[in-house]
């Protein structure tokens, strides 16, 4: 880590505190002093101000949504911009309410300093050290606490002195970082824009002349090039472009790079942008980029320096920054939305939380709304990252409940723990011996072939001989955990490998799990079963003319009609299993006789295992 002083026009500043302490007063009144508010907008702010108690309210300059003005709090986020003659700032002017922290962690997120109020009256609250842990945990190293309302406490020097020295005191726990104090009046203007004549006691700048002139301490970020691809162009046979953000260092035509998960050498061709063609680009354009040879590569996948290739991993240590107002549950299927990819991931382990008021590192067993915790996390494929010290974006990732598509949390990568494979290969096989090893039975067939029908038979009669049991239905799922992917190839496969994962969670903690899903491709079915090991696989096998008169959902007809492109069986092919453990052809065999051999080759495959345990 090294202090930098940036030579540059633009800075980047969010606004934090607690709720009431007069953020957007202080941001309206930094706008409207140094002439940063339009006239339309003035107009309309004094209109509004009129019609609530006739004084000028700046505040309502960023609390811009009418619900903020009837609450008169903020909700959201508010981004203004405003310039001087020495320099140019992007605000980020963010809520102070618990419930809204998440709203903090996006605006603090592009950050280089932070702002964090105080209100003079009330000192040093819980959420004022939130903010500034947060600010500092996402790499912003230069933070200004605004004593603030400093004229309701008659401008105290004591005061000012007691709750500076109070914020020093954090300093130790939040490494090199700059802080610095400022004591103001946002209602009337003292310290803001203009050094006030009520504090002459105060020797330092005002809150603009500290802003024009600070140095910003930053984190040294790789300069090595980073290209997760968004999206493959191919719009003829002859094209094959690659666009996405350039997310960290430059790229020229003619570099060698590496292509991955697939790990194949090759070099740029050409830097497309608004169809021109750049001999050049860099961090953090998006542009279109051609290669010289024919790689696999798309959604997900990232074209980097060979020199120096970001880790590929399936386990990482990170800091959860926890927004959901439910706990966070081990070993329990979250989703990671991860650059331009989004995999499956479980929490195994909580290392500790952080004592938000004494900064200390304590133990937890879970973590609640607004707590800030170490955890370990496995995701279901490799996912290619490099802690967040060295590249905020592969550094950093948002959890994802896959109940709700609500965001759990924020997370920042602290470090990784590379696989000895190579990059896309899937290994995460469950060791021999594993405390705890259930079974996957994974049911496979055609729509309409009666997977569900037996899998649910099976999950009764293993019920009612007292196993642990539990039943993932492909078709339930999808609406869930995998709501987010189609029905192309490699998103199917992504839906198979994404429950071969939760799969895996429930197997190895003694579960028998039982699996209803199509999963049309042999290949990807070999690498779930090699993956899980205690594998049983149950091939509910009905000529096709058979699953189209029964068509229980009226699929076939519609993809008979094309309204379902690419339907399995029509137009997409099914790979039976070549060699499965039980077979039942469900077109000559009832439910009972079907669901009666493959609870034998259950009761069968457990007794063998408990046989063979040492």
């Amino acid at each position: 880590m090294t202090s930098i002083p940036l030579e540059k026009d633009l800075l980047r500043l969010v606004t934090a505190g607690s709720v009431d302490d007069g953020k957007s007063t202080l941001i309206g009144r930094l706008l409207y002093d140094s002439d940063g508010v339009y006239e339309d907008e003035l107009a309309s702010v004094r209109k509004a101000s009129a019609a609530q108690n006739g004084h000028l309210d700046l505040a309502l300059i960023t609390d811009g949504l009418r619900a903020e003005r009837e609450q008169a709090i903020t909700i959201d986020v508010a981004y203004r911009y405003f310039s001087t003659r020495r320099r140019s700032f992007i605000i980020a002017d963010t809520p102070g309410h618990d419930q809204y922290t998440r709203n903090m962690v996006t605006g603090a997120s592009t950050s280089d300093l932070a702002l964090i109020l105080v209100d003079a009256r009330k000192g040093v609250l819980t959420q004022t050290r939130r903010h500034a842990y947060i600010a500092w945990l996402l790499g912003i190293r230069c933070i200004v606490f605004v004593v603030n309302k400093m004229d309701l406490v008659d401008f105290d020097r004591e005061v000012f002195a007691a709750i500076s020295e109070q914020l020093a005191k954090v300093s130790p726990s939040m490494y090199d970082v700059d802080l610095h104090f400022v004591p103001v009046s946002a209602l009337r203007g003292d310290n803001v824009v203009r050094c006030s004549e009520h504090m002459p006691w105060y020797g330092g700048p005002s809150l603009l002349e500290l802003l024009e002139n600070v140095a910003i301490v930053t984190h040294l970020q790789t300069t090595s090039f980073r290209f997760p691809v968004q999206t493959v162009i191919r719009p003829h046979q002859d094209f094959r472009g690659y666009a996405g953000q350039i997310v960290s260092g430059t790229v020229k035509a003619g570099q060698e790079v590496v292509a991955l998960p697939s790990n194949i050498g090759t070099r740029i061709e050409q830097i497309l942008f608004d169809r021109q063609n750049l001999a050049d680009a860099q961090s953090p354009q998006s542009v279109i980029l051609t290669l010289s040879s024919h790689v696999d590569l798309g959604r997900g996948g990232m074209l980097a320096d060979p020199a120096c290739p970001p880790a590929a991993t399936k386990k990482i240590r990170a800091s959860l920054i926890w927004m959901s107002p439910s706990p966070l549950r081990l070993h329990t299927p979250y989703l990671i939305k991860h650059l331009t990819q989004t995999l499956c991931a479980t929490v195994v382990r909580i290392l500790h939380k952080t004592d938000i008021d004494s900064f200390e590192a304590v133990d937890a067993h879970c973590l609640e709304a607004n707590e800030i915790g170490t955890v370990e996390l496995e995701t279901h494929k490799p996912m290619l990252c490099e802690p967040y010290s060295a590249n905020r974006k592969l550094g950093s990732f948002i959890l994802i409940d896959p109940v709700n598509n609500y965001t759990a949390a924020g997370g920042l990568i602290l470090s990784v723990e590379p696989y000895d494979f190579p990059v896309g290969c899937s290994t995460d096989v469950e060791p021999p011996g594993a405390a705890g090893r259930g079974l996957t039975v994974w049911f496979t067939g055609l729509s309409g072939s009666g997977k569900t029908t037996i899998c649910n038979a099976v999950h009764t009669e293993l019920l009612a001989r007292g196993l642990r049991a539990e039943v993932l239905d492909g078709d339930v799922l999808r609406k869930q955990l995998n709501s987010d992917l189609g029905f192309s190839k490699e998103d199917r496969e992504e839906n198979v490998r994404r429950i071969g994962f939760v799969a895996q969670l429930l197997s190895r903690n003694g579960v028998i799990v039982l699996v209803a899903a199509i999963s049309p491709y042999r290949l990807v079915r070999e690498e779930i079963k090699n993956r899980i090991q205690s594998f049983l696989e149950v091939h509910i096998n009905a000529p096709l003319e058979v699953c189209e008169e029964r068509d229980p959902k009226g699929l076939y007809k519609k993809a008979r009609a094309g309204l379902l492109p690419g339907f399995t069986g029509i137009d997409d092919p099914y790979e039976p299993p070549l060699t499965p453990d039980v077979r039942c052809d469900t077109h000559e065999e009832s439910i009972k006789t079907c669901a009666q051999k493959t609870v034998s080759a259950v009761l069968r495959s457990i007794s063998e295992r408990i046989g063979n345990r040492p």
